[in-house]
C-alpha cells in the first residue's frame, strides 16, 4: 500500500494566475521597468481592468522618479488608449491614474476631462480623483482653471481639504486675488484646527506682499461687524478685510487665557450657531431612532422635555470605568460620585449622569451602593438607559439637545461618531466637552478652553492663526498673529 506524500506538489499556476502573481511583485515593490517587461512578455496583451489598474498605479507611482516620469507616462497612456473600449469601462482607479499621468505631462485639460467623464461611466467621484488637474493648473498659474475645478469638485457634492485649498491659496496669492485670499483663509477656517506649516508659508506670503497690503477697505461700522460676529458663534466675521496699511505679522503664543502674546488682542471660544446645533441634535436623533428601539429613545427624548434644566451631562460608564480593570469587571460609583460632587460645586447644580440600565440594577444589588444610587434618583441625578440600548446617543443626544456641558474623556471616535461628520461635531466637542484626570487619587475636571484653536478673525481686522500639531501644552502652540498698521476700530 503507497503512502500519500504529506507534502503536496506545489501546484502549477495557470499563464493568467502566474502572469497576475508577477504582476502583484511588480506593484509591491514599485517596479517599473519589471512591469513593462512583463506586459511586452506576454501572450496576450488584453489586460482584465484589475490588471490594468495595476499596471496604471505602477505607472503613477514611478511619476516621482525623474528618470521613470516619461517612460511611465508613455507607457501609461499606451495601454489605458488599448484597454479604453466598450469592452473595459474604466473606473475611479483606473481615471484617476490616467488623471495624474496626464497633469504630470502637463496637461491640465486632459487630467479634468478625465476626472469629469466619471460622471459618464456611472462612476462616483472622488476628490482625488481631480486633484492632479487641480494641482497642475495651480501650479502653471492658471487660476481661472483651478477655480473651475474647484466649482465643479463642489457641484458633485466633494468638499476639498487642506492640500488642494493650499494650492488654491498660493496661486490666489500670485495672482493677487484678495477676495479669492479671504474666501480659502475662511474655507481653512471651517475645515482645520490649525494649518500645515507649508500652508502658514503662503499664508505667510500674502500678508507679507504689497498687494496683502492695498486691499480695498470694507466700509462697515462696528455694530454690523459685532452683530455678524455674534451670528457666526464668535471668532470670525466673514464680511471682507478691514482695516488698512501694511501687515505686522509676528509668529507668537497663545496665554492660557486667550490672550495673544504679541498683540495683546483677546481669542474668543467659536461656538456652534443656533441652528446648525439644533439641526445636529434632530440629526442625532434621526440616527439613534433606527439604532435604537424607536419607542425607548422616544421615551427618552419626551423625558428630557420634561427636565430640561440640566447645565451638565455625564458620561456615566466612561468615569466609572477610568482607570479600572476591565477584565475584572471593575467599575468605580466613588470615582463617579467624585465627579457629580466636583460639577456640583463648580455650578451650584447637579448633573444628569447617564448610565445603561443594567450597570444601575447591579450597583443596587450591593447594599454598600444602594442608598447612593436611590438618592441620585430622588435627586433627578441618574438616568438609566434601556436594556439593549447604546448609552452613547442618549448622553449625546441629551448634551447637544440642551446645549450643556459633558463631562466624558470618551475620544468620540468610533463609528457612532463617525456617522455624525466632523466639521460640526470637531467644533462642538472642543466647546462643550470636559475632561478629566487623576491628581494625587482624585478626579480633577478639565474645562473647555478659554479660547478655540482655530482661525480667528477678529472685528479690528486682525488674523490670528494656529500651527497644526498634537501638543499636551497649548500655551506652546506656535500661531500667526497678522495685524494692520491701523485697525479698523482705529
Amino acid at each position: 500500500m503507497s503512502h500519500q506524500n504529506p507534502r503536496r506538489k506545489k501546484q502549477k499556476l495557470t499563464p493568467e494566475a502566474q502572469f497576475r502573481s508577477t504582476l502583484d511583485q511588480c506593484s509591491k515593490s514599485k517596479d517599473l521597468s519589471a512591469a513593462i517587461s512583463l506586459y511586452e512578455s506576454s501572450a496576450s496583451p488584453t489586460l482584465t481592468l484589475n490588471n490594468l489598474n495595476s499596471f496604471l498605479y505602477i505607472c503613477s507611482e514611478a511619476l516621482s522618479c525623474p528618470d521613470n516620469r516619461q517612460p511611465a507616462i508613455d507607457f501609461g497612456f499606451k495601454l489605458f488608449h488599448i484597454h479604453n473600449n466598450e469592452n473595459l469601462k474604466p473606473n475611479e482607479a483606473t481615471l484617476t491614474a490616467v488623471a495624474r499621468l496626464a497633469a504630470a505631462n502637463g496637461d491640465g485639460d486632459y487630467a479634468f476631462e478625465l476626472a469629469k467623464s466619471v460622471k459618464k461611466y456611472g462612476v462616483s467621484p472622488k476628490l482625488r480623483t481631480f486633484t492632479p488637474a487641480l494641482n497642475c493648473f495651480c501650479g502653471a498659474g492658471a487660476a481661472d482653471k483651478a477655480y473651475e475645478v474647484e466649482e465643479h469638485v463642489v457641484s458633485v457634492g466633494l468638499q476639498l481639504e487642506e492640500p488642494e485649498l493650499a494650492a488654491l491659496l498660493k496661486v490666489s496669492v500670485e495672482a493677487g486675488k484678495k477676495d479669492r485670499v479671504y474666501g480659502y483663509l475662511h474655507n481653512l477656517r471651517r475645515i482645520v484646527r490649525g494649518v500645515e506649516e507649508s500652508t502658514m508659508s503662503i499664508i505667510e506670503s500674502w500678508f507679507g506682499v504689497k498687494k496683502g497690503a492695498d486691499m480695498d477697505l470694507v466700509s462697515l461700522d462696528q455694530d454690523q461687524i459685532k452683530e455678524a460676529i455674534v451670528r457666526n458663534g464668535g471668532g470670525w466675521h466673514g464680511l471682507g478685510w478691514l482695516g488698512k496699511g501694511e501687515w505686522v505679522l509676528q509668529r507668537t503664543n497663545v496665554a492660557s487665557d486667550g490672550r495673544c502674546c504679541a498683540c495683546l488682542e483677546q481669542l474668543v471660544c467659536v461656538d456652534t450657531d443656533r441652528a446648525e446645533t439644533d439641526k445636529f441634535a434632530q440629526s442625532i436623533a434621526s440616527l439613534a431612532m433606527e439604532r435604537e428601539h424607536q419607542s425607548n429613545f422616544k421615551e427618552f427624548q419626551d423625558w428630557l422635555e420634561q427636565h430640561s434644566g440640566y447645565e451638565t451631562l455625564v458620561d456615566g460608564a466612561n468615569v466609572g470605568l477610568y482607570q479600572q480593570n476591565f477584565a475584572q469587571g471593575g467599575f468605580s460609583i466613588e470615582q463617579l460620585d467624585a465627579i457629580v460632587k466636583e460639577v456640583h460645586s463648580k455650578t451650584q447644580k447637579w448633573p444628569l449622569v447617564v448610565l445603561h440600565n443594567k450597570r444601575v440594577r447591579s450597583l443596587l444589588e450591593d447594599a454598600s451602593k444602594r442608598e447612593l444610587i436611590n438618592d441620585w434618583m430622588d435627586q433627578g441625578v441618574l438616568y438609566g438607559t434601556p436594556y439593549g440600548s447604546n448609552d452613547d446617543w442618549y448622553w449625546l443626544y441629551a448634551a447637544v439637545k440642551l446645549k450643556c456641558l459633558l463631562v466624558t474623556n470618551d475620544e468620540m471616535r468610533d463609528h457612532i461618531f463617525e456617522l455624525l461628520g466632523n466639521n460640526f461635531f470637531f467644533r462642538w466637542k472642543e466647546r462643550h466637552q470636559v475632561r478629566y484626570t487623576c491628581v494625587k487619587g482624585s478626579l480633577k475636571l478639565i474645562m473647555p478652553p478659554s479660547y478655540s484653536v482655530i482661525i480667528q478673525e477678529s472685528e479690528k481686522g486682525s488674523w490670528h492663526i494656529p500651527l497644526a500639531g498634537e501638543i499636551s501644552d497649548e500655551s506652546v502652540r506656535t500661531w500667526l498673529c497678522a495685524g494692520r498698521s491701523v485697525s479698523h476700530e482705529s
